[in-house]
């Protein structure tokens, strides 16, 4: 580990960090809100290490990490402790009521989990229309029970460590134990969160745990306890994950979710106890010299990401550098895959995905040929990619949203890259008395179930998983060796964080934390995006110039990337957040 990165984080772990000025929420913008609003950027230099390393959301997470690491456990081992100390100290993005993505490494083959929350057995349709048959406001359908899904991802934690675990369930679930026990203090961040937050006081055991009886959130530094999320761990720790589907742990979250005044869900015990993690098949690709490997559906991640890296291999990218050549050719891919996305992409429980020609070679250099280099061809349209079946849905864009990842490389050489989520911002701002929040996952889903008189293929569905965007991400090079481990939160432009990220490692051949702070830009198969308040400013006009409509937005990504180097390791942690990369040596 770096001195530089050793003396963030001990800064971090005492509550000292500062963070620049919260800027303005950017829920009012006239584009899909933020899943979390900015609070300003952290100066970081990559970290490195010999041995292994944890890249990770928080300061506290990656110490976890770094200390199971460090006691021979592995990289899932880590990924355990991290993620249940995420639901503690970073509880806006991630945890136990939520769902994550899993692409694993073992150092032979590779292997993709799918812990995504399901829609209950009573979900219907309509979920989401209101009296009007008109789609509901987004708020209106998120607070409340009637927005939360099954959980998915402590099931996913014990399936992944019953098959690549090192060390004893209870050893790895014992730093979070202690956290929640012993207390951490209230980050910058988690307090600026917190200070422009609508919604989550209405709650009244989350306004007892974040806020003050004055009704303003407790300060940067105040020492926070959860004794309930510890008895919770506790008895996970000791039942596994069947306290949580089962008994008294799971009628909280039933009551919970069932009992809200105004806006009550319908999740039952026969739907805890019947939920199930799933193996999918990799959504895997070669770029340049490399194989870029994700998850499948009901993600949208690998394919997206594996589309615009496959249109912009047509074009030499390396010899383009940041600027607005090259922002037009990831905007044009990505309006090219989020076309597709939103036609072909969701639960392939429900849904036959043509995932094998959707990131075919030849398919994707036809769809390559419609780019004009000197002018933006605007609203892209759906493709007819090869080996799909007949296909009589409607398209559906969606609101989706972020998250928390981590990146983990163990001694071993195993790696782990997890992205995982509670939805928005706080999720559905319903907290159990357990000692953690709940998903508003449900909101993932087309609020529309109908369009042009053809069913949307995302629509809500008794047992269906919503679509993601989520995109853990691990590349390897020619030799089939493990080269970097890649991932970001971000809601619907987690894709396009990843591929700026990817191309920066890859292409430019930055370091992780270089390519993590690029200015982040794209297109969702809408206007131009560019990151507000960074170098991509300048770019504006140029990409007017060939007929881009722009807009400047806060892009909050949190990218944590590893990249495998002779040395050892090299880490960056996305400045725009507080997390960190650390190791062992």
């Amino acid at each position: 580990m770096t001195v530089r990165a050793s003396w963030w984080l001990s800064l971090a772990g005492l509550g000292l960090m500062t963070l620049a000025p919260l800027a303005p929420p950017v829920l009012a913008q006239p584009v899909a809100p933020s899943p979390e609003a900015p609070t300003g950027r952290i100066a970081k230099g990559t970290a490195a290490a010999t041995k292994d390393m944890v890249a990770a959301a928080n300061p506290l997470a990656a110490q976890a990490g770094r200390e199971i690491l460090a006691a021979g456990g592995s990289a899932v081992d880590a990924a355990v402790a991290v993620q249940l100390v995420l639901n503690l100290v970073e509880p806006q993005s991630s945890g136990i009521g939520g769902g994550a993505f899993m692409v694993f490494w073992d150092g032979k083959s590779l292997t993709t989990l799918d812990g995504r929350e399901t829609a209950p057995a009573a979900a219907k349709p309509e979920r989401f229309l209101g009296p009007d048959g008109k789609p509901m406001k987004f708020y209106d359908a998120v607070v409340g029970g009637r927005s939360v899904g099954v959980p998915g991802t402590l099931r996913l934690l014990e399936e992944a460590h019953r098959r690549w675990g090192k060390l004893p369930w209870k050893q790895v679930i014992e730093p979070a134990v202690r956290l929640a026990e012993e207390g951490f203090a209230i980050s910058p961040r988690l307090n600026g969160l917190l200070s422009q937050e609508k919604y989550l006081a209405n709650d009244p055991v989350a306004r007892a745990y974040f806020f003050e009886a004055d009704g303003k959130p407790k300060a940067v530094g105040t020492v926070l306890k959860n004794p309930a999320f510890a008895k919770t761990l506790r008895a996970v720790a000791e039942k596994g994950a069947d306290a949580f589907y089962t008994g008294e742990i799971a009628e909280d979250i039933v009551a919970t979710v069932t009992g809200h005044p105004t806006n009550p869900g319908d999740i039952t015990l026969d739907d805890l106890k019947a939920y199930r993690v799933v193996e999918r098949e990799p959504v895997c690709g070669t770029y340049r010299a490399y194989r870029v490997c994700g998850m499948g559906p009901p993600s949208s991640g690998g394919i997206a990401v594996q589309q615009i890296l496959g249109i912009l291999e047509t074009r030499d990218m390396a010899a383009l550098k940041p600027g607005p050549e090259a922002v037009h050719w990831l905007s044009e891919a990505g309006r090219l895959a989020f076309a597709d996305r939103a036609l072909y992409v969701a639960d392939p429980a429900f849904v036959n995905v043509p995932v094998k020609g959707l990131v075919d070679p030849g398919y994707l250099r036809s769809r390559a040929a419609l780019i004009d280099p000197g002018k933006s061809m605007g609203k892209a349209k759906p493709g007819e990619p090869p080996f799909q079946k007949t296909f009589l849905f409607a398209p559906s864009e969606g609101i989706e949203f972020g998250t928390s990842h981590m990146s983990i490389v163990d001694r071993d050489g195993n790696a782990v890259s997890m992205t995982t989520t509670i939805e928005d911002g706080f999720g559905s701002r319903l907290m159990t008395r357990s000692g953690f929040l709940l998903n508003n996952e449900l909101t993932d889903f087309s609020f529309t179930p109908v369009e042009d008189g053809k069913p949307v293929a995302n629509r809500v569905e008794a047992g269906k998983r919503p679509r993601s965007s989520m995109a853990p991400t691990i590349v390897f090079d020619r030799d089939n060796r493990l080269y970097a481990v890649v991932g970001s939160p971000g809601g619907s432009l987690i894709i396009n964080y990843v591929a700026k990220t990817l191309v920066g490692l890859l292409d430019w051949k930055l370091d992780p934390q270089t390519a993590a702070d690029l200015p982040n830009v794209g297109s969702r198969n809408g206007p131009t995006e560019l990151e507000a308040g960074t170098e991509a400013e300048a770019w504006k006009a140029g990409l007017e110039a060939k007929g881009h409509e722009v807009k400047l937005i806060d892009q909050n990504s949190g990218i944590h990337a590893i990249l495998v180097t002779p040395k050892g390791l090299d880490g960056g942690a996305d400045s725009r957040r507080e997390g960190v990369a650390i190791g062992n040596d």
